[in-house]
């Protein structure tokens, strides 16, 4: 693995660039917004057949992982998007066993939910062992060691076929994701058609959650399609977000069950911190009870945006959608 000089890379500009002075790691959201990191060091670089990944060091934010061209997570703020990825349906389920990672690669996702003393087995597929080998040896502020526990089965493989032909079933299944570029690996993962595969995975009382992309007003395409997609799937659905910073907008995310006493609008604050209380073995960093509950509460623009959309994401009409617009 090489580290890289950062003018290799077409993301990172020059301060002679009209940037203040330094080397500045910039993503343009809009042909007229840009969001730009202060860039000190390119630690580490991979290059595999599915993803560039670089890890940055940074003046703000600590380091920061870019995956083909996008911020995927900050040591400053993972735990903000991971904690809230993992823990409304790890708390709300009632006794989690099983669980099941799509994608995953950093290993933050896998240590929330291994977090939990009653889980007995989680499996995380993600398609590039090179992000995984990358991950591991250079991610520990992430998984905090979570590739090295036992309960965890780590499959170097297209989550989309591991989908396809297990016979497992699992309590929790969470997609931890790219965005759905096209050429990229994960947009044949955002279709009705495999969320019906995937639902046939699910033991009874199951938990779906799912990265739902950005929740800013001007890039709020994807969600309301993945809303719409997932109602044809799933009895009980519901959107929430939480502001990473480093992502400079809001994040949002899905949850999804047939199971009615487990619906989003039957979560209660208490209950889940009553849960967090009894089973986790570390404190959580960002949520508890009333920030996962206040979490759903959606801005007007969210629900009016997701009421009128119509978009459903087919094999036949998949959608392809990048946060990093240049």
């Amino acid at each position: 693995m090489t580290k890289r000089k950062s003018p290799e890379f077409d993301w990172i500009k020059r301060g002679e660039d009209g940037l203040p002075r330094g080397d500045w790691f910039v993503e343009y959201f809009t042909p007229g917004e840009m969001h730009a990191h202060r860039a000190l060091k390119v630690l580490e670089t991979s290059s595999t057949a599915f993803q560039e990944a670089a890890l940055l060091r940074t003046h703000t934010f600590g380091k920061v992982l870019v995956l083909d061209g996008e911020t995927q997570s900050s040591q400053y703020d993972e735990a903000f998007y991971h904690e809230s990825l993992v823990c409304p349906a790890l708390l709300a389920h009632p006794r989690p066993k099983r669980a099941l990672i799509l994608g995953g690669g950093e290993g933050a996702t896998a240590r929330e939910i291994l977090n939990d003393r009653g889980i007995e087995s989680v499996v995380m597929a993600d398609i590039d062992y090179n992000i995984l080998r990358f991950a591991r040896e250079h991610l520990g502020e992430w998984h905090c060691g979570a590739f090295g526990d036992p309960r965890l089965r780590l499959l170097a493989q297209d989550a989309k076929k591991f989908v396809e032909n297990t016979a497992g079933k699992f309590d929790l299944i969470y997609s931890d994701l790219p965005s759905p570029i096209e050429g990229g690996p994960a947009f044949g993962l955002y279709t009705v058609e495999f969320f019906r595969r995937l639902k046939r995975l699910l033991a009874p009382g199951g938990i779906f959650t799912i990265q739902a992309g950005p929740g800013t007003p001007l890039q709020f395409e994807l969600h309301p399609a993945i809303v719409n997609t997932l109602n044809k799937v799933f009895r009980f659905t519901g959107s929430y977000a939480t502001f990473i910073p480093s992502y400079d907008m809001p994040w949002t995310f899905l949850y999804c069950t047939d199971a009615p006493g487990l619906a989003p609008a039957r979560l209660k604050s208490a209950a889940l911190d009553k849960a967090a209380g009894a089973r986790l073995k570390r404190k959580l960093r960002y949520s508890d009870g009333l920030t996962i509950t206040g979490a759903f509460i959606l801005p007007k623009y969210y629900r009016d945006r997701i009421k009128a959309s119509r978009a459903v994401i087919t094999e036949a009409r998949p959608m392809f959608f990048s946060t990093s617009r240049h």
